[in-house]
């Protein structure tokens, strides 16, 4: 379902906006309705990555490598004299 919408625009952007609009054969209207679809949609894609990376950060990543070595191999036991 479609609904209007007012705006306040300048009306020198408005005369510019409309030559824009006659060189591509578009209207006004179709070019911010597509400019606000791709704004929402660009929004929509970066908040679901964002997701995904927290996601990832919270289950972590393997990095593989494996322990070799002991906590006695690496802190050996000091006496005191």
């Amino acid at each position: 379902m479609k609904q209007n919408v007012t705006l306040s625009i300048e009306k020198e952007i408005i005369k510019k906006v409309k030559v824009v609009a006659a060189r591509k054969v578009t209207s006004i209207s179709k070019m911010l309705t597509d400019l606000l679809k791709s704004l929402v949609e660009n929004d929509e894609r970066y908040e679901a990555a964002k997701r995904s990376a927290f996601q990832l950060l919270k289950k972590g990543l393997p990095l593989g490598g494996k322990i070799t070595w002991k906590r006695e191999d690496l802190y050996e036991s000091k006496t005191l004299s």
